[in-house]
């Protein structure tokens, strides 16, 4: 004889196998220059992510990789690794004999394995949008690189061509998603255009290829907090549109009607802090003979914009470092203050560039540039990043939300490499994390 279930048991079993049900997609969301404050003050204009904080997890604060700027952060979230490992240890690649603009686009940069590669690997789709260092990347099935030109006269869009896969997705986005449009808003600064391109482009991607694993990178937050500093009208704008484009995604997220087996991750690569002023150290090299323009160069710092990491042009010219430490010591004292000098080891214990022989750490509040003429100290203005990763202003922002999320778990402090093994667990990935950590009580058991 057949048992027939009451309508309360026939509830608790229907909600017991929904429970159950597997994660199948992540989609990773960062907002550049994120700060923990958009989600925790409700006065920032950021009701999704607010809402996400609260029916989900969040970290009250998260450490960036040092220094704390966008590429190795981004990297650092897809590998689990700090940028020792991972071969990406600023923005800009360091090259002492040109001064022309430079970015760390490309996917081959990367030394070690990343996500797209392992969740590519098992036969699943992979999508990014804007990700960084991802030109060429084979593992991502759908990418829509972080890739453009320095000045106004580059064609960003013949840039992109060259760059998207697979070759003939945009013409796709452009029939489906975009439209016609002109070079100058495909990846610009003017943050409320791209931002909405941008979230426009992620959500197709994942209403109609519905990837296991999705990265989309929103850029304009870091874009405004550099212009205007950390408040005003047109950093709370391009919050609010940061927000809209998590809105996009949530709403892609839903009419695909993979709602309930998807996880969503928005994580910050870095905080800000307003600035008054640019450090020069080149300037004192240069001036101490210690710099030569030309191929033999001998030493200069690189800056990553709060900080500059310090490169010999013969790695084992431990007369010239010295040289260098007296140098930097001997300052005139009046700017001994603005800097402290982070030497190997400290490096070491921070995951830097192996390949640098020290670094310079300056306080909050001052910049360090690659000038090698003129002024050592100038005037600046607006905000930046590039700081110590202890600084509490450099520290970013984590909530999770979606299937697999336990509700309400608090992560007082994580780190951007601590992302990877959390995308891992929850796509069931055999994924080596070198230096990320897995924080279970995120998990739903």
């Amino acid at each position: 004889m057949k048992k027939i279930l009451s309508a309360a048991s026939l509830l608790s079993l229907i909600l017991s196998l929904h429970a159950q049900v597997p994660v199948r997609h992540v989609v990773l969301i960062t907002i550049d220059g994120l700060r923990p404050e958009f989600y925790e003050d409700p006065s920032w204009p950021a009701p999704h992510l607010q809402h996400m904080k609260e029916e989900g997890a969040y970290a009250v604060h998260v450490r960036p990789v040092f220094p704390t700027v966008t590429l190795p952060n981004h990297t650092a979230m897809v590998t689990g690794a700090l940028p020792a490992r991972s071969g990406v240890y600023l923005n800009s690649p360091f090259n002492p004999l040109s001064t022309a603009p430079a970015w760390n686009f490309y996917a081959n940069i990367i030394k070690i394995p990343t996500l797209f590669d392992a969740v590519h690997a098992t036969g699943r789709v992979t999508a990014a949008i804007d990700w960084p260092v991802t030109v060429g990347a084979t593992a991502i099935d759908y990418n829509f690189p972080d890739y453009w030109g320095f000045d106004e006269k580059t064609d960003n869009i013949a840039l992109i061509r060259s760059g998207i896969h697979p070759t003939g997705l945009w013409d796709e986005l452009e029939a489906n998603v975009l439209g016609k449009v002109p070079s100058e808003e495909i990846n610009s600064d003017d943050f409320l255009r791209t931002d909405e391109n941008a979230s426009r482009i992620a959500a197709y991607l994942i209403m109609k290829y519905k990837p296991a694993f999705t990265a989309f990178h929103i850029t304009e937050t870091d874009h405004a907090q550099h212009d205007h500093g950390l408040n005003g009208y047109e950093v709370r704008a391009a919050v609010a549109a940061a927000d809209r484009a998590v809105g996009s995604v949530l709403e892609a997220v839903r009419r695909a009607g993979i709602k309930d087996s998807t996880a969503i991750l928005i994580c910050g690569d870095h905080g800000f802090t307003d600035i008054h002023a640019a450090l020069e150290p080149n300037v004192w090299l240069a001036q101490a003979g210690l710099f030569q323009k030309g191929p033999h160069w001998r030493a200069k710092f690189q800056s990553g914009s709060g900080a500059a990491l310090f490169y010999l042009e013969d790695k084992k010219d431990t007369k010239t470092l010295a040289e260098v430490l007296k140098v930097l010591h001997d300052v005139p004292e009046k700017y001994r203050h603005l800097f402290r000098i982070l030497e190997r080891p400290e490096l070491d214990r921070l995951g830097t560039d192996s390949s640098a022989a020290l670094a310079l750490a300056p306080m909050l509040g001052v910049a360090v540039g690659n000038a090698s003429e003129g002024e050592v100290l100038r005037p600046a203005h607006g905000g930046t990043h590039g700081f110590m990763n202890d600084e509490p202003a450099m520290f970013t922002g984590f909530i999770a939300y979606g299937t697999g999320i336990y509700k309400g778990a608090v992560i007082p402090e994580m780190g951007t490499q601590d992302v990877a093994p959390l995308v891992a667990r929850l796509l069931g990935l055999d994924f080596p994390c070198p230096d990320g950590i897995l924080y279970p009580g995120l998990i739903k058991k």
